[in-house]
């Protein structure tokens, strides 16, 4: 089995691959203060939530986009799992032709999204992740990844606005009845629901036309539900594309991955 992490800002999403399904996935509080003990002792105890061995674990592909714990979850892999995990990098082996200037300056989130959507739907076609961040990702036909945008998440520029503006209330993240807001509560939730849905769809079109054709635009992350069905530019929501990019990165990789150590150091702890 292949054991997929997606360290991000926010989240950390773990998945298990048997035979290329997707047999248990999880998503968990990114924390810088855990330990990898307290990391590994968690990801044991959702493997057996959901009765997954996790002696038959026999690869894993990490992607960060925290720098910070990329090294702990490195040890907590080698402990817990037995196995040297591999890293998502500039030097991979994508598939893709990266236009990005510089190229290792991409997020490792990024270029997996792109991986997945490209796999699956082929050129050109459109990424929006929302996450922490909001990205959106452009794939050319030829398979050329271009670049894209990035904007703050939604829960972010909600969280800015209650800071910075003293007379706001904090309010629940929430779809209000009407664009039209008739009290504070409301004229905000408005606001940052529907003024965020126009924010991606006109991103959206403009990538579009600039790409000079159509293109299947595809959405994931944390944050999408919301406001997927107040957008008219989504063609499709895959909440799991990051996992479907990182078991096509190891499929496309494995070579390179070191085989899984002789010796088990923790899981007897289960």
């Amino acid at each position: 089995m292949l054991l997929a992490i997606d360290i991000g800002n926010t989240n950390i999403v773990l998945g298990v691959f048997d035979k290329g399904r997707l047999k248990g996935n999880w998503r968990i509080a990114t924390s810088l203060a855990k330990t990898s003990d307290e990391y590994g002792i968690l990801a044991l105890d959702l493997f057996h939530a959901s009765r997954l061995r996790v002696d038959r674990v026999d690869g894993i592909i990490l992607s960060s986009v925290v720098p910070t714990l990329t090294p702990i979850f490195i040890e907590m892999t080698g402990s817990y799992f037995n196995i040297d995990p591999l890293i998502v990098d500039g030097a991979m082996d994508t598939g893709l032709v990266n236009l990005y200037e510089p190229p290792r300056d991409v997020g490792a989130d990024r270029i997996v999204n792109a991986v997945a959507a490209f796999e699956r739907y082929g050129g050109p076609v459109i990424i929006v992740d929302f996450g922490t961040a909001t990205t959106f990702c452009a794939v050319s036909r030829k398979g050329e990844y271009l670049g894209g945008a990035i904007t703050p998440g939604i829960s972010i520029s909600a969280e800015a606005l209650f800071q910075r503006a003293s007379k706001l209330p904090k309010v629940e993240l929430a779809k209000p009845k009407s664009v039209i807001g008739q009290d504070t509560l409301s004229s905000m939730q408005s606001g940052m629901v529907y003024g965020y849905a126009g924010l991606v769809d006109a991103m959206v079109r403009r990538m579009k036309k600039e790409l000079g054709t159509s293109a299947r635009v595809v959405a994931t992350g944390g944050q999408a539900q919301m406001i997927l069905s107040e957008t008219d530019t989504i063609d499709e929501f895959r909440p799991h594309l990051t996992l479907e990019g990182l078991r096509t990165l190891y499929g496309r990789n494995s070579k390179k991955a070191r085989p899984k150590r002789s010796s088990v150091d923790k899981t007897a702890k289960t």
